[in-house]
């Protein structure tokens, strides 16, 4: 939990999309792993088989999911909340503009992921968030490597054209001008 717990609950975030089934996708990839763990054969090969069992969660999650989603209270309120917690003081060495484009950007990048088909983000995520190698996404996902190329290649120009569609939007053009001296 202490080493993949955060890994596997932000793949299952962006995977699923929403907090209770990432969160669901992380119970059971742990539940799995916990009655499963004598069975790995490969110690070195745990992360590979977590994100194998993550994904394949994921996948049965997404097939189950209702086209209709109810939104929790708990899902508006904002990162790091706790009850009865005070709000952060902001910090003032940041500047806001930058800060407000890191933002834009974020939520662009965030948006063209979600937007991709479900076999390429994954091969993304896996690949290019999570750092697995190409062979070990190969055995997550039960691929074939060509198979995980092909799919990280065709991901990547997706998002590449996502984020250049960003680039000329009017959102990034004001960022651009406010930024300008």
């Amino acid at each position: 939990m202490e080493r993949y717990g955060k890994r596997i609950l932000h793949f299952g975030l962006r995977m699923c999309r929403h907090n209770e089934d990432a969160e669901d996708v992380l119970q059971e990839t742990l539940l799995k792993a916990y009655c499963g763990l004598k069975d790995v054969r490969d110690p070195g090969a745990v992360r590979t088989w977590l994100f194998r069992v993550a994904s394949n969660a994921c996948l049965m999650k997404r097939r189950k999911a209702k086209r209709t989603r109810e939104i929790a209270l708990e899902d508006l309120r904002p990162p790091g909340w706790r009850e009865g917690a005070m709000a952060e003081v902001a910090d003032r060495s940041v500047l806001p503009q930058a800060e407000a484009e890191r933002a834009q950007l974020r939520g662009a990048l965030e948006r063209a992921l979600s937007e991709l088909p479900t076999d390429y983000r994954i091969v993304v995520l896996l690949r290019d968030v999570e750092g697995l190698s190409t062979q070990e996404t190969a055995r997550a996902l039960d691929l074939g490597v060509s198979a995980v190329k092909m799919r990280l290649h065709r991901g990547r120009i997706e998002l590449r054209q996502a984020l250049a569609a960003y680039q000329s939007s009017p959102v990034a053009d004001a960022a651009a001008e406010a930024s300008a001296p």
